[in-house]
């Protein structure tokens, strides 16, 4: 089966090799040196010469995949090495551009910005040579609110590479900004930094994002507002700063957050209307075709310009853009093939987009739908125009669901239960409205007419948020917290085209391979499920801003116990919601002081859980007391809040092992780490992940 699809599809060979070479090359990266790489592409030429003019097909076609394993390893390795960056243990002074808006965050203002020179000890400038992207959080106050894009700064700061916080299956942040070519991050305080100049010119990207700014304001002008104005500039422009986490929860919920992701239905949606205004031309002339599929392409990029140039936009753009030059053809134009080759060609740009989700999601999408759709579609012949079209959208749906539903469980853990009722409502509207949202900016030179199109739109925005909201209402709307690993959603795959290959087949053998592959998945779901079950322990998480113990069970349910009286609990939530899904924990249940049932208590911020005795340690209540026989103390969790010696607690308590959470000062955690080595207690650091004790 396997050997005929490489055949009817010979790209998907070098596809399958190129992301092979990629991931090594993610996995081990080395930067392959100019000179080397050229010298070993032209001996592989000419070796592939040799093979060819020798006849030696086999050596040939092994010798073109080695090729391409090597060239998405090397291209890996390039790409990493220019987000690498020699880093200071202590603070320095840094000339800085900022590259892209600030943006302000709850307690900073995030500015992205380019790395230009660099004071070095000896009071000597430091060029850097390539551009190296940092995300610099200033302190939030009225002046750094004032920083603009093209600000020139001198800032005093430390940069860190980027980092995780180790905690249990949380997201890999510092793999993810590598992939993006951030280098580090660093916190600039109040009156360490100064602007020193503006620049005014801008690179082709920033002018891109200019005019998306420019017709944001637009539609501000128009009237539009709050969440109307939000969605709008999600569906026409790829902004989606304005997105309130209700309308975004509630996209997600009934499963049409991909709308809100400018990609490739929204292009498809131009495509469309294109290819409707300019195909009756080059029917009647058929010479006017490879000028008017150009004119599409031109348009279509021209449209990518407007938002801003937003990788999901221009991967989109790309692949739209090889679809209208296949129509040169006479056969097929949307195959296989064609979505193979655009796929090569893009990870050939950018090799770290076959780690971005939406391309992950784009590609299985369309790939699904060109395997699955005909076939669903043929299950119920209609003659009836209008149903015939309900029947199509449905299998459309259908089948991208069923190629993005494994990768959607996988990064957000959500299955939307009324996906088609969903689609049936939200591609239309989201058509209607796109097209309204075109006619709007083209209506630009009559006023009143563009007034008119601006009621019409915000209504249709309006109502398609309220049918939304309508069907999030209704039982069983989503699915939450369904954990599967990337194991999984392989062995479903894998399942997948057995089960189609017997569908196409109907042998034996096909059928028997099929209801192997499903037992195999199966099995392996069901293995995961009894290896992930919870067992009796304490977690401590290296979550800042919220010290807590999490007293496990061998049961769902579990506790939270907070130093705090009143903890704000919503990160913690958020970045351990994968671990505990994959528990199949409920939510744990938050205590503060005062409670007590079976096998646990906690009182004054003393935790006692399965006879393991905790003292959670943010002030200084217990500074200088004595008792007449020390209270022995499994644990002592120090965290932010405390400002004393241990030597102060030894009247009262006998500790036998500090934990020192991660929201600690430096100073003060240095002082207890002294003490812990004098009076030899050993002591774990949170900052250098999570920690579980099993009891």
């Amino acid at each position: 089966m396997f050997s005929q699809v490489l055949q009817r599809y010979p790209f998907l060979r070098l596809l399958i090799m190129l992301g092979i070479g990629i991931v090594c090359g993610d996995i081990y990266p080395y930067a392959l040196s100019t000179n080397v790489f050229w010298g070993g592409a032209i001996l592989t030429l000419t070796f592939l010469l040799v093979c060819f003019y020798r006849n030696w097909h086999m050596l040939f076609s092994a010798s073109i995949l080695l090729a391409s394993a090597a060239l998405g390893f090397t291209l890996m390795g390039w790409k990493l090495d220019a987000s690498n960056f020699t880093f200071s243990q202590k603070e320095a002074v840094y000339r800085i551009i900022i590259e892209e808006h600030p943006e302000e965050k709850p307690r900073s203002i995030l500015c992205r910005s380019i790395i230009e020179e660099i004071w070095a000890n000896d009071s000597t400038m430091k060029r850097v040579k390539q551009k190296k992207l940092f995300l610099l959080y200033f302190e939030k106050d009225s002046v750094s609110r004032q920083l603009r894009r093209g600000d020139v700064l001198w800032i005093n700061a430390r940069l860190t590479p980027p980092r995780n916080n180790h905690n249990p299956d949380e997201f890999d942040y510092a793999r993810f900004l590598k992939h993006r070519g951030v280098c580090g991050t660093g916190y600039v305080p109040a009156g360490h930094w100064k602007r020193i100049s503006h620049r005014i010119d801008r690179s082709f990207t920033q002018q891109a994002m200019d005019q998306r700014d420019k017709i944001v304001a637009s539609y501000r002008n128009m009237g539009f507002q709050q969440e109307e104005l939000a969605v709008l500039s999600a569906l026409t422009v790829g902004d989606k700063d304005d997105l309130s986490e209700d309308i975004i929860e509630t996209y997600s919920v009934t499963g049409a957050s991909h709308v809100l992701a400018l990609s490739g239905m929204h292009i498809g949606f131009l495509y469309a209307l294109f290819w409707f205004l300019f195909s009756p031309l080059w029917k009647h002339f058929r010479f006017l075709k490879p000028i008017l599929l150009l004119v599409i392409i031109l348009l279509l990029w021209g449209f990518a310009f407007l938002t801003g140039l937003s990788p999901s936009v221009v991967r989109s753009v790309v692949m739209f853009s090889i679809l209208a030059l296949s129509c040169l053809q006479t056969e097929k134009p949307l195959s296989a093939n064609t979505l193979i080759i655009t796929a090569f060609c893009m990870l050939l740009y950018n090799p770290c987009w076959l780690y971005d989700v939406g391309f992950q999601l784009s590609f299985t999408a369309v790939a699904a739908i060109l395997i699955f759709y005909s076939k669903l579609y043929a299950l119920y012949p209609s003659s009836h125009r209008i149903i015939k079209k309900l029947w199509g959208l449905m299998c459309v749906s259908i089948a991208a669901q069923i190629g993005t539903a494994p990768l959607v469980l996988l990064y957000f853990g959500r299955f939307s239960t009324h996906f088609l009722i969903t689609n049936l409502w939200v591609i239309p509207m989201v058509s209607i409205v796109m097209y309204a949202g075109v006619f709007l900016l083209l209506s630009a030179p009559l006023p009143t007419l563009q007034q008119l199109a601006a009621w019409s739109t915000e209504k249709l925005i309006r109502l398609q948020n309220d049918g939304l909201r309508y069907i999030e209402q209704w039982p069983y709307a989503s699915i939450d917290h369904w954990w599967i690993d990337i194991w999984t959603v392989a062995l479903f795959y894998v399942a997948l085209l057995f089960v189609y290959r017997s569908i196409q087949a109907r042998t034996a053998r096909s059928m028997g391979m099929a209801l192997a592959s499903a037992l195999l998945l199966f099995s392996y779901n069901a293995w995961c499920i009894w290896h992930n079950t919870p067992k009796t322990g304490l977690a401590f998480y290296n979550v800042r801003g919220c010290p807590a113990v999490h007293c496990l069970t061998n049961s769902p349910r579990s506790w939270l116990a907070c130093a705090d009286s009143v903890p704000d609990t919503t990160w913690l939530f958020r970045s351990l919601d994968t671990h505990w899904s994959r528990l199949r924990l409920d939510s744990p249940r938050v205590i503060t002081n005062n409670y007590a049932e079976k096998g646990i208590a906690l009182h004054d911020k003393l935790l006692l859980f399965q006879g393991v005795k905790i003292c959670l340690l943010n002030d200084d209540r217990w500074r200088y007391k004595e008792a007449d026989i020390p209270l022995t103390i499994d644990y002592a969790y120090i965290s932010k809040g405390y400002k004393g010696n241990l030597s102060e607690l030894s009247g009262l308590f006998s500790i036998r092992r500090v934990i020192i959470d991660s929201s600690l000062s430096t100073f003060y955690r240095e002082r207890i780490l002294t003490d812990c080595r004098k009076m030899g207690i050993p002591y774990q650091l949170l900052e250098e992940g999570y920690i579980h004790i099993s009891l």
